[in-house]
């Protein structure tokens, strides 16, 4: 079955309502590994005590999401050859710690790489605070559809990477992610059992169950929240990367970040266990 994209961009938003706690918000943090290395550290304990409770900022992109929406038959989508290759989430306000949030999500744009070539699609999803309709974050996500090319669409025009400077990092952060990393970030909301279930990695091509895309993604959240934003996590304005590998649980990623200043900074993740960049074309925005 063909992709018809104008059928795809003329679909109605996919609508969600979501009411979160101060509980998703510390097991959020916990499945990101904070408090892992040192459980007193009080830049720690912010993000996983309810005395004084703070949101780390990239929680946004589990909260109100529609997920494997894309697996509907009725859109025409190869599913089972879809990748997540991008996302760039942009806070309208700091994330509160806990309330009532409504999302819209629809597809946004659509570039053919021609057939046997694959396709990319991007979405975007506005998140709302329900009680008054304020805007609290957009989310663009690209997805590289392996399956799907040759439905006759443009093939320019998809958004560029953002570049990295040849030269030495400003700054640099480890974070060691543990064994069982997947298993504690999938109460977020993502239960692909890609990530916890051995047979299913297996006809995916892996060893074992790799780690979530959106963990990684989270580990470059907070070492921006820790070398740009003072600790801040209110600072965080922007975030937006490519999943360029998958990570596994138990790799320690270096996070690299080139200052570019007004309030930029470009950035990327490299696995140190393999010596290979997960993460590359980061780019973070800040907040005075």
């Amino acid at each position: 079955m063909a992709i018809d994209e104008a059928f795809l961009l003329a679909r109605p938003p996919v609508e969600r309502r979501r009411t979160y706690d101060a509980r998703d918000t510390m097991l959020y943090a916990l499945g990101l590994g904070v408090g892992a290395a040192d459980p007193c550290d009080p830049a720690a304990l912010r993000f996983v005590y309810e005395k004084d409770l703070a949101a780390l900022p990239t929680m946004a992109v589990v909260l109100a999401s529609p997920s494997g929406w894309l697996a509907d038959p009725a859109l025409g989508i190869d599913y089972m050859q879809l990748l997540h290759g991008e996302e760039s989430l942009t806070l309208h306000r700091p994330l509160a710690p806990a309330g009532e949030l409504v999302s819209a999500t629809r597809i946004e744009a659509l570039f053919d790489k021609g057939a046997g070539r694959g396709a990319l699609l991007y979405t975007r999803r506005e998140i709302s605070d329900a009680a008054n309709g304020e805007a609290v974050a957009t989310i663009r996500t690209g997805y590289f559809l392996r399956g799907d090319g040759g439905f006759g669409s443009k093939s320019a025009g998809a958004p560029d990477p953002h570049p990295v400077p040849g030269r030495a990092p400003d700054a640099t952060i480890d974070y060691a992610t543990r064994i069982d990393q997947a298993l504690l970030y999938r109460l977020s909301g993502d239960y692909n059992p890609l990530h916890i279930d051995p047979t299913v990695a297996a006809k995916a091509g892996f060893d074992r169950p790799i780690l979530h895309g959106l963990c990684s993604y989270g580990l470059a959240g907070r070492a921006m929240v820790e070398l740009l934003c003072e600790g801040d996590p209110a600072r965080l304005r922007r975030l937006d990367v490519r999943f360029a590998k998958p990570v596994f649980p138990g790799e320690t990623l270096r996070i690299s970040v080139w200052r570019e200043g007004r309030g930029r900074a470009a950035f990327e993740a490299t696995s140190l266990d393999r010596d290979l960049v997960v993460l590359r074309n980061g780019l973070a925005e800040v907040r005075a």
